[in-house]
């Protein structure tokens, strides 16, 4: 089977992400049928940020398919000391089976699929968060009732995702998620912190209900079933967490801001939360909140992306 990687949402095609749902769907149902389906594999996890949900939900992961995983903090590889990140990929390639990087680096994640002769899975770099998002819609496909069956032919143009913060990589990996499986996709975001022209014209021409503000439009929100929300300044950007606190403030998901949207919206956020600045404690722990199912679909979307690499969609 030939050496695939996962760096971005747009290494894959509409029906490979139909059918990474699809075999989480029957991950999730089925778990003890997948029990051994990766025995004898190993994953090797390289975690530069701290973590909680990626480093659990895949190690939890690889061990519910059979396999293991190594865990590995940038501090205890050879990185550290000057190592080159390829030299690291050709190394690791012959000791494991896949790698896992959560990076404080775009560049890192690239050497390691450019170098490694195992898939390469980012597990979060500078700019995409592809499991977050391949997660979420996940989620939202559960929302909608779906299942293996009814995912393979669903019309995503039924679905109106909001997001309102930051255009991080988690907004940018579900903005170019949008472009795949042609969800209608807004990001309410300030100015200044907003995507590129450049980034909505490339998702823009195969997707025309892309959609971008600095206001929050009531017009606009009415039938919005899916309002997402994010920290205001993630790892890395903490050096202007007192401005974006300012610009960010009237940006807030709370029950408001729920009322404009449509009659039994659903609320998300990859997480960690700052309650009481993005999300109100009110929504997060309201009916409306599929905060933490959005969270443990994490492993089960993982699982497949695991399985995929690995041994193919069965």
């Amino acid at each position: 089977m030939k050496k695939r990687d996962i760096i971005e949402v747009t290494d894959l095609n509409e029906n490979e992400v139909r059918e990474l749902f699809a075999l989480a769907f029957r991950i999730k149902k089925n778990q003890a049928g997948y029990s051994a389906a990766l025995k004898g594999k190993i994953l090797a996890m390289i975690f530069q940020k701290p973590s909680t949900r990626t480093r659990v939900s895949f190690e939890a992961g690889m061990y519910q398919l059979g396999g293991e995983a190594i865990n590995l903090s940038g501090t205890e590889l050879q990185l550290s000391r000057g190592e080159t990140i390829g030299d690291t990929a050709n190394t690791l390639s012959g000791y494991v089976d896949a790698i896992m990087i959560r990076s404080t680096s775009d560049s890192d994640v690239d050497g390691l699929a450019v170098h490694g002769s195992v898939p390469v899975i980012n597990g979060l770099s500078k700019s995409f968060h592809p499991c977050q998002a391949l997660a979420d819609l996940f989620t939202v496909c559960e929302k909608k009732g779906l299942d293996e069956k009814s995912v393979m032919d669903f019309d995503f143009s039924k679905v109106k995702l909001v997001f309102v913060g930051d255009s991080n990589n988690v907004s940018r990996s579900l903005l170019n998620l949008s472009g795949i499986i042609k969800y209608r996709f807004g990001i309410i975001c300030p100015e200044k912190f907003m995507f590129s022209g450049a980034e909505f014209g490339a998702v823009k021409k195969v997707n025309q209900e892309i959609y971008s503000s600095s206001e929050i439009d009531p017009e606009y929100m009415k039938d919005a079933d899916f309002i997402y929300t994010d920290v205001w300044a993630s790892m890395g950007d903490e050096s202007e967490e007192a401005e974006r606190k300012k610009l960010f403030g009237r940006y807030q998901v709370n029950r408001e801001l729920l009322d404009k949207a449509a009659p039994g919206v659903s609320v998300m956020h990859c997480l960690p939360a700052r309650r009481g600045q993005e999300i109100t404690d009110e929504v997060m722990d309201s009916s409306n909140s599929i905060v933490f199912p959005q969270a443990h679909n994490r492993m089960h979307l993982q699982k497949a992306i695991l399985h995929f690499l690995l041994k193919g969609i069965k």
